[in-house]
């Protein structure tokens, strides 16, 4: 059975209806982290960005408010310190009785990444990820104080006496290089793709579980993969695209004017999944069964941007689809955040694990 990621938003703010220089809302954050347990998400991303909230503040309040709902924090290397970091995430991992999960990003964009004094190159960015998850690992397993020489970090009879409640915390990883499916493969716990098309979708799946084997994981331990989609849900699929188009129009006119995610005049991504998500709209606006592009253009592929379009049904279908593939986790978060995500956990989620609980029935009918 697939689990749901959604993401908890701090404040009202949105990409179709922008709050300009919006602070955090303590009552806004309670009702969205609150809403997400009540229907049935099984986790919760707090991303990073540059300019933006702390993640570990922002974990530890969600889940001070929530009884179930797993956390996501978002973490670059370059903002903490390995040894640190163990400690703060084996710190809110005990608060929460066990419910945070790590998500590391490399770093997809020198400007990004220089804003906090990291001017590593991609290669030594992914370099240093691995070598950090080693010592996070390293971290929560020792009991005895231990020396560390590596490339990027050292130190000397660290010693932590701070463990996560199932020995260690969950390491999610995302990306869609050669570097990012070879760290994901061999290390990760998780790893976190865009919403692309079934068969690229595929062929990724098959390069992540190619790079576990070959760093000699079994089958059963390797990563657990998530996709990342933005759906765009409506009664009925003909009303879902009228609102699919609306929420275009929204997006192209809030860039223009300086709103967006990027401004009209940004560069091309550096990364290669935003990369790949461009190559892949400009091939034609629908993939497979209802998943949209037009949304990776309107904010030249800044972050998860693919939408599924269409009635809660489509949409529970297209879902399946993933989950067939191998998906073990899917993200869904709309435009409208909080009314999408409630949206989502009255109408998708349910019909997702209908469906399936309907062919365990069926697989065991056969069997009798």
């Amino acid at each position: 059975m697939p689990q749901f990621i959604s993401v908890t938003f701090p404040n009202a703010s949105t990409e179709l209806a922008p709050i300009i220089n919006s602070a955090i809302d303590s009552e806004y954050l309670v009702r969205y982290a609150r809403s997400l347990d009540d229907y049935g998400y099984n986790y919760t991303l707090v991303p990073y960005d540059s300019s933006s909230y702390d993640p570990f503040t922002i974990g530890a309040t969600i889940a001070a408010v929530t009884k179930y709902i797993k956390v996501i924090i978002a973490l670059r290397p370059n903002t903490m310190y390995p040894t640190v970091a163990a400690k703060a995430l084996a710190t809110l991992d005990q608060l929460s009785s066990g419910r945070v999960v790590v998500h590391f990003i490399a770093g997809g964009s020198d400007a990004e990444q220089a804003k906090e004094g990291d001017f590593l190159q991609k290669d030594q960015r992914y370099a240093r990820l691995e070598e950090y998850i080693r010592i996070l690992r390293r971290a929560w397993e020792s009991s005895e104080p231990f020396d560390w020489e590596g490339h990027y970090y050292q130190f000397k009879q660290f010693s932590n006496k701070v463990r996560p409640v199932k020995g260690k915390v969950p390491v999610s990883v995302g990306g869609s290089s050669d570097e990012a499916y070879r760290i994901g493969g061999s290390l990760a716990d998780i790893f976190g793709l865009w919403g692309e098309p079934l068969k690229e979708t595929k062929e990724q799946i098959d390069r992540i579980y190619a790079e576990s084997d070959k760093a000699g994981r079994l089958k059963s331990d390797r990563p657990r993969i998530w996709v990342t989609f933005r759906p765009i849900l409506a009664e009925t699929d003909e009303l879902a695209w009228a609102k699919a188009y609306q929420t275009l129009n929204l997006l192209t006119e809030n860039r223009a004017k300086g709103q967006g995610k990027v401004l009209t005049s940004a560069l091309p991504p550096q990364n290669a999944g935003s990369q790949r998500l461009l190559d892949i709209a400009a091939r034609g606006e629908i993939q497979d069964r209802a998943l949209w592009y037009p949304t990776v253009t309107a904010t030249n592929a800044r972050g998860a941007s693919t939408a599924l379009v269409g009635s809660a049904q489509t949409i529970s279908d297209s879902i399946l689809d993933y989950v067939n593939l191998g998906a073990d986790l899917i993200s869904v978060r709309g435009y409208d955040n909080l009314n999408d995500a409630i949206d989502y956990g009255r109408f998708v989620l349910p019909k997702v694990r209908q469906a399936l609980q309907e062919r365990e029935i069926d697989a065991s009918h056969s069997l009798a």
